[in-house]
């Protein structure tokens, strides 16, 4: 006994932790109401969990919501749902929109709702599209647009209000490839079928108009919804009746009946269920809470019915997994399959199912895992898949549990039995490579090549059983196996008693080579040096992998790549440390400078082959002209002028606009990046140039008037005077002829003459020149 008990203490720590109950299928219970929802619940745009709803839509501007449950039902059962909504908090006196339960096809690969505001998330808006593969729509219209044919809506009420509306109206519109039609409508506020209105006492809002949510079933504000489809079986569509709950007098809580009758519209094979809010240019909070959805057509679900497994054997030491398909047991309602297995250790342990639809829509936890003295029973996720994990005490006997199966319409199985019989486990078996010292999870293997694996264990193993990613090898039965396809193999050894010994998994793979880049370019410019090329390649480790670089006569491996002394072009190789192959090769070009780079330039006033003051001075506006003079490799210049400024041109022009001392850096590289400089001093010593002549002919073409030549002048004044001092000439413009020899129009005597001349040079100077000249007739 005391055996027993420390395993069941063992069992006890080994057991995984608590889990939410999951749910797939019907009845589907979403209060919204706790911290999260399950699985197959979508919501998406503006809605939101918030404590103790799901809220659709805020009390703002051009809102849309939406949830819809991702789980098909198929439209033969029909559909059975109920739910509460709360409605409140719009500003102003108008409240706005709505919200909508809708179904759509169960098939449909993308989902997204349709247009805000009187759409209701249903129907088309102008360019919005409408509810993607849509079959019906039920919208709670507030502000009454949802029924009318305004913003591309098809159908409408008969009769609008002035405005063209109908708020506080029920609207069912019908599928999307029909134009999402007005089918039928009420307004709750109305009365009489004349109005489209509901029977005299029965009138209620939409909207429970407070500003805060109403949640008390005998307050006035309270709105539920009950909503069944039964199959229409002399027709296509279904029989609709949908009803409310409402309050508007305090402890007086009523139902209602909106639709009562057929929805003639041929319905796809599988339906899914949603619900949408939305706001337009007013506001109001939108809500749902407590959504029950079950399958209509209860009466024609039928019970499964399992089987009892006798022939089932298990391994003690170790996790045997075990499946109860759809094809052992019997599943009569149509596209249904397993949904919950549950165990009992006796059959006085089976309680009745309960009455509560929520609880019939989960596994009960407690029941999803059953610990006996002879071992642990689990339910897996997978459905119909359980777990069992023998006590080695009870080796050779048998143990008997009971279970029922449960599938996705909440239909549960009267309980049969699962009888196992608990064997001899053998030793471990370990997986590993020819000539490995220990068990290993991956194996590397070279492009072309094979590894032999062998299954190895302190167990006189009877039979072997390989596998390739989960699946078995048909004709691999030996302890060795020779791999040379990709893939995770294990190895499975059996005692005599035919008890499986599982290996670990190895994973065979193709060695992964490092990327070979280079952090930049392979180049040596200083002349005759060695390169360490290992310093240009991206990530180089000698400790985890090799190198290979061969070309121009060289084959040249890890350290020897740090001193390479010739250029060219190469193919660079790496592979891991302990591998014989290497990676494809890798292009690299190697440059080491013979030389060093020629690199000069000369400069000139531009068309003039003026270059200093002896060959006639720079003057600051001439502009100079310099020339390239370096070797013909160069492929780029960088020109500093030596007045902060620069140029990218390989012979380019300046200006410098002032006197002084300029020293000019050429740096020239070629396409390696190598570069050199040169420099040289440009000297501008002279603001201005005057020439003054000594004579001129006023009676022949040539030389016909006096006058300065110059440059680097912005202004002067030009006088001449007579041998007597008396003024005879004088100008002030730039661009003057000069002095044609007269004075009033009468031509001057020979001989000698004397002029006068002051200006300004462009940098400020004060330009002052006198002298005589010869007058010749």
């Amino acid at each position: 006994m005391k055996q027993i008990f420390y395993f069941l203490l063992v069992l006890l720590s080994w057991l995984p932790p608590a889990r939410v109950a999951a749910q797939i299928g019907f009845p589907y219970c979403e209060s919204f109401q706790t911290a999260g929802t399950q699985a197959n619940t979508k919501f998406g745009g503006n809605a939101q969990l918030i404590p103790g709803v799901l809220r659709l839509t805020s009390n703002l501007l051009n809102q849309r919501g939406h949830v819809y449950l991702d789980v098909p039902f198929p439209s033969n059962y029909g559909l059975k749902v109920e739910f509460e909504y709360f409605s409140y908090g719009g500003a102003g006196p108008l409240v706005a929109d709505g919200l909508t339960v809708f179904l759509f096809d169960g098939d449909t690969p993308v989902f997204n709702a349709g247009g805000f505001g009187g759409s209701l998330g249903y129907s088309p808006r102008n360019q919005e599209p409408g509810l993607s593969n849509a079959y019906l729509g039920i919208g709670f219209d507030e502000f009454g647009n949802f029924g009318n044919n305004g913003e591309g809506r098809i159908g409408s009420f008969t009769t609008l209000d002035q405005d063209g509306r109908a708020p506080d109206a029920i609207v069912l519109r019908g599928p999307s490839n029909q134009g999402y039609p007005f089918v039928v409508g009420r307004r709750t506020n109305e009365v009489g079928p004349a109005k489209n209105g509901l029977n005299p006492g029965d009138q209620f809002a939409i909207s429970s108009t407070g500003t805060a949510r109403v949640t008390d079933r005998n307050k006035p504000g309270y709105r539920k919804v009950f909503l069944e489809l039964q199959p229409n079986l002399s027709g296509p569509g279904f029989f609709l009746k949908l009803r409310m709950e409402v309050t508007t007098e305090l402890n007086k809580p009523r139902i209602v009946t909106i639709f009562d009758g057929a929805y003639q519209f041929a319905a796809p094979k599988n339906l899914k269920i949603g619900f949408t809010g939305s706001t337009g240019g007013y506001t109001n909070f939108h809500e749902i809470r407590n959504l029950i959805v079950q399958v209509a057509a209860g009466d024609a679900l039928q019970e499964p019915v399992g089987v009892d497994f006798t022939d089932k054997a298990s391994c003690a030491g170790q996790l045997n997994q075990f499946y109860i398909t759809d094809e052992e047991v019997r599943l009569p309602n149509e596209n249904s399959s397993i949904r919950c297995l549950q165990f009992y250790a006796a059959l006085a342990d089976v309680k009745e199912e309960s009455e509560d639809l929520c609880t019939q829509a989960r596994c009960l936890e407690e029941n999803r895992v059953l610990i006996v003295p002879q071992g642990i029973f689990q339910a897996s996720d997978q459905a119909g898949g359980y777990t069992f994990l023998p006590n080695e005490a009870f080796i050779d006997q048998e143990v008997t549990v009971y279970y029922t199966i449960t599938d996705n319409y909440g239909k549960t199985s009267q309980p049969n039995s699962i009888t196992l019989l608990i064997k001899e486990s053998p030793d471990p078996i370990t997986l590993k490579a020819s000539g490995a010292t220990q068990a290993q999870n991956e194996v590397i293997i070279c492009k072309g090549e094979s590894v032999k694996l062998v299954g190895e264990g302190n167990e006189e193993y009877y039979r072997f059983e390989w596998k390739k990613n989960g699946v078995l090898l048909p004709e691999a039965n030996s302890q060795e196996l020779v791999v040379d396809a990709l893939g995770v193999y294990e190895i499975i050894g059996y005692n005599r008693k035919n008890c499986p010994a599982l290996s670990n998994k190895i994973e065979v793979k193709l060695v992964a080579y490092p990327e070979l880049k280079l952090s930049k370019p392979i180049v040596g410019c200083l002349a005759g040096q060695s390169l360490d090329v290992s310093s240009f390649i991206g990530g180089f480790d000698l400790q985890l992998f090799d190198y290979r670089m061969v070309g121009e006569g060289l084959d040249l491996t890890n350290e020897q790549l740090k001193a390479v002394k010739i250029s060219g072009k190469f193919d660079l190789f790496v592979k891991p440390k302990g591998l014989s192959c290497y990676s494809d090769p890798f292009p690299v070009e190697v440059y080491i400078q013979e030389k060093v780079l020629e690199v000069a330039f000369d400069f000139e006033v531009a068309g003039t082959g003026i270059k200093d003051d002896a060959s006639g001075g720079i003057f600051p506006d001439d502009m100079i002209q310099f020339s390239d003079l370096s070797e013909e490799r160069m492929v780029k210049w960088e020109w500093d002028f030596g007045d902060e400024t620069s140029s990218a041109e390989k012979e380019p022009t300046h200006t410098y606009g002032k006197k002084g001392k300029f020293e000019v850096v050429l740096v020239a590289s070629d396409r390696y990046g190598c570069q050199n400089r040169f420099t040289k001093t440009v000297e501008i010593t002279r603001s201005y140039r005057l020439m003054v002549p000594n004579a001129f002919t006023p009676q022949l073409e040539v030389n016909k008037y006096f006058v300065p030549k110059f440059k680097g002048l912005v202004s002067l004044e030009f006088s001449i005077f007579n041998s007597w001092g008396e003024l005879i000439y004088r100008n002030s413009e730039l661009d003057q002829e000069g002095w044609d020899g007269t004075l009033s129009g009468t031509l001057q005597e020979a001989g000698f003459y004397f002029y006068s001349l002051v200006g300004k040079a462009t940098d400020g100077e004060k330009v002052e020149s006198n002298g005589k000249f010869r007058l010749i007739r």
